[in-house]
């Protein structure tokens, strides 16, 4: 990234905006010098004021960031929205993202020029959320959530999924999504239908094998514009597929928005479950129940013999779970359909229904219903 976001990354809605070697030069110079006709508090213009940041530009997105000192939020609100006009005008049909940002304040970030509530509140449309969580990366989690949310579906919910692992977003992969996401006039996203779900996640934003080098602001940012910038409609049930480990993206969602509970994933052996320990210890402190936990990669059962293979161990999330007092969900086996028909973007409870492992999917989300309940 260039200076300017490395300096006023704070905040910034940059959720389009991957890696600088996409943006591009003309157009990013053609809205600077718009800017020059967009007044701020104080006199001056925009352009050559110090707080404005590198704008990057995608093909689908415009995306810079007004730093400004702490109290200066509302003054300066005029100027983003003037702003957001003269860079949409020229970014045509590109998502254009302006964000106000001060360090070390208290006051409410703007987005759209709608001032973001404090403290933690319900997403328009959503009844409840769930996340899909997990200590560490490599355990099945995305797969598992994905499934969880087509067997909700099954039970007669009206679902949408979140992929908030911004860094290794997988779903579109495992539902099959292609291109990018619509976005209305308003600069809301469209969400992609696949199999009846709702579903937005970054990873059909990019080109394949871009990487996405944010710092904590930046993705924290960028999962508020995924979470409060979806038209979600009215939906029952949202599941957000949480990314592994404890770090930012988590401690802004929980702080923010009202999660009904998370669902940990972990595989039999040990260190996997060392790791799903840290993440619901992380979830105790920040008061977010934990609603059950499924042990994924069970066990394998060979298609030659019949015979029963325990990989990772055995009934170690299981048990784990009984120490803890937490409800277990259910285990899903390690079977190579699921990872064949997950890898073609057709999850087994849509693949092949009347399977064993799409019942142990659905058994699980009538678990959770009934934990919810």
């Amino acid at each position: 990234m260039g200076a300017g976001l490395r300096r006023h990354d704070d905040g910034v809605a940059a959720l389009l905006a991957p890696v600088t070697q996409m943006a591009d030069t003309e157009l990013s110079a053609e809205i600077k010098s718009a800017l020059a006709r967009v007044e701020i508090p104080g006199g001056g213009d925009l352009a050559s004021y110090a707080g404005l940041s590198e704008i990057i530009v995608t093909p689908g997105a415009i995306a810079f960031a007004i730093a400004v000192a702490p109290g200066m939020e509302a003054a300066f609100g005029p100027a983003r929205d003037e702003a957001q006009k003269a860079a949409q005008a020229i970014g045509g049909a590109r998502k254009v993202m302006v964000s106000v940002t001060a360090e070390k304040s208290n006051a409410p970030k703007f987005s759209h020029g709608k001032a973001v509530p404090p403290g933690k509140t319900r997403v328009d449309g959503v009844k409840r959320i769930i996340g899909v969580g997990s200590g560490k990366g490599g355990v099945g989690k995305s797969t598992t959530s994905v499934n969880i949310a087509l067997a909700l579906q099954a039970e007669g919910l009206k679902v949408g999924i979140l992929d908030a692992d911004l860094y290794g977003p997988s779903i579109p992969k495992l539902l099959g999504i292609e291109g990018k996401p619509a976005i209305r006039e308003d600069g809301i996203f469209q969400p992609h239908e696949a199999y009846g779900l709702k579903a937005i996640s970054i990873g059909s934003m990019l080109v394949p094998g871009q990487a996405v080098v944010w710092r904590g602001p930046m993705a924290t940012s960028g999962l508020r514009q995924l979470l409060r910038e979806t038209d979600w409609g009215d939906i029952d049930v949202l599941i957000i597929d949480l990314p592994p480990g404890t770090g930012d993206i988590h401690i802004a969602l929980f702080q923010q928005t009202i999660v009904d509970g998370v669902v940990i994933v972990s595989t039999p052996q040990d260190v996997a479950w060392i790791d799903a320990q840290k993440a619901i210890d992380m979830l105790g402190k920040m008061s977010v129940p934990v609603v059950g936990v499924v042990e994924n990669m069970s066990y394998f059962i060979a298609p030659d013999t019949g015979k029963r293979y325990d990989i990772f161990g055995t009934g170690g999330a299981e048990r784990a779970a009984a120490d803890l007092g937490i409800p277990f969900l259910g285990a899903i086996p390690l079977v190579m359909s699921i990872r064949e028909n997950s890898d073609a973007g057709s999850p087994p409870v849509v693949a092949e229904p009347d399977g064993a492992e799409a019942e142990a999917y659905r058994l699980i989300a009538r678990r959770l219903v009934a934990t919810l309940a």
